[in-house]
């Protein structure tokens, strides 16, 4: 078996390597339509593995990957990384599997290489982790903690819609201001693969949206053409990460640990939410434009672990 230690420096990747990834990063783009972040976690994970098979004696590549390397180099993922005490995490590989047989099937398909080296290689067991959710006073909490300024109104505009859509942070701070329609009190997102989904919006939300429309937005912007529909005191667009910041800022203003809260959570207190309030569960799978009810259903097990919860604080044989 080859040396299974990944080289602390990658070496470059072979021309040939490069041109595969690069052709198959084209093709699942064209037809399954994937979203951006998968096709650079999936762009990633590739060059790693073809670095890796670089480095190895006699060199190898991906379009000429045995199974036995592969397993070498699972083997070698999961070597503690330098610096930590553990290697990569069953998710990460689990993903790494996961581009690897869209890789080689579209190889063998079309001709290119005559066996998939990722047939019976199993994917790691998955722990089911439960979405974090903050309770419906904590959110209220968070939504008041914006101070009264044009910075602030745009902080508050932007936590009370996403906690009123459960929209991805990807969806919210990608928003265009033509994909508002108020007078019908709706959204016009554009969500993972490029679909498309109405999302109603809701009064409060709705009020507030409009007051930073019609207040500060024009203050951020200064007369300048911007598409965003959340802007930054610098007249661009709100990025995910900026977000993140105001997020957690706001949060430790209110007493909430940085550890309980990230944007995500406040679409994971969503659907809690809404369920904890009888909403149909095909209903909220339209709202977070989920592909398949599956994903949903997770959301129940939230619910029943907040009842468990409700039952052993106040039952008097709980």
């Amino acid at each position: 078996m080859k040396e299974a230690n990944p080289a602390p420096q990658a070496p470059p990747i072979a021309a040939g390597d490069r041109s595969l990834i690069e052709g198959f990063l084209e093709r699942i783009w064209s037809e399954l339509g994937l979203a951006d972040n998968t096709l650079s976690g999936y762009r990633n994970d590739l060059e790693q593995f073809a670095a890796w098979l670089a480095a190895q004696q006699p060199a190898s590549s991906l379009g000429s990957c045995r199974r036995d390397e592969l397993f070498a180099y699972l083997a070698a993922r999961s070597q503690p990384i330098p610096g930590k005490k553990r290697g990569y995490s069953a998710r990460s590989t689990a993903r790494l599997l996961s581009a690897l047989r869209h890789f080689y099937r579209l190889l063998q398909r079309d001709g290119q290489i005559a066996e998939d080296p990722t047939l019976l290689v199993d994917a790691p067991k998955l722990p089911r982790s439960l979405p974090k959710a903050l309770a419906e006073s904590e959110v209220e909490s968070l939504l008041r903690a914006p101070p009264d300024t044009a910075l602030g109104l745009r902080d508050r505009a932007m936590l009370e819609l996403m906690y009123a859509t459960g929209l991805r942070v990807s969806e919210l701070v990608g928003l265009r201001a033509d994909q508002v329609n108020l007078r019908q009190g709706v959204l016009r997102v554009t969500g993972k693969g490029g679909k498309e989904r109405l999302v109603p919006i809701g009064e409060l939300a709705a009020d507030w949206l409009q007051r930073y429309l019609g207040e500060s937005r024009p203050l951020l912007v200064k007369g300048a053409r911007v598409d965003a529909l959340f802007v930054t005191a610098r007249r661009a667009g709100m990025t995910r990460q900026m977000f993140w910041i105001l997020v957690k800022k706001h949060a430790q203003a209110v007493g909430i640990a940085s550890q309980r809260i990230s944007p995500h959570v406040l679409r994971h207190s969503f659907a809690t939410h809404l369920l904890n309030h009888g909403a149909d569960l095909r209903a909220l799978q339209m709202l977070l434009g989920h592909s398949s009810l599956s994903t949903t259903q997770i959301y129940t097990l939230v619910a029943k672990e907040g009842l468990k919860r409700l039952h052993q604080q106040h039952h008097p044989r709980g």
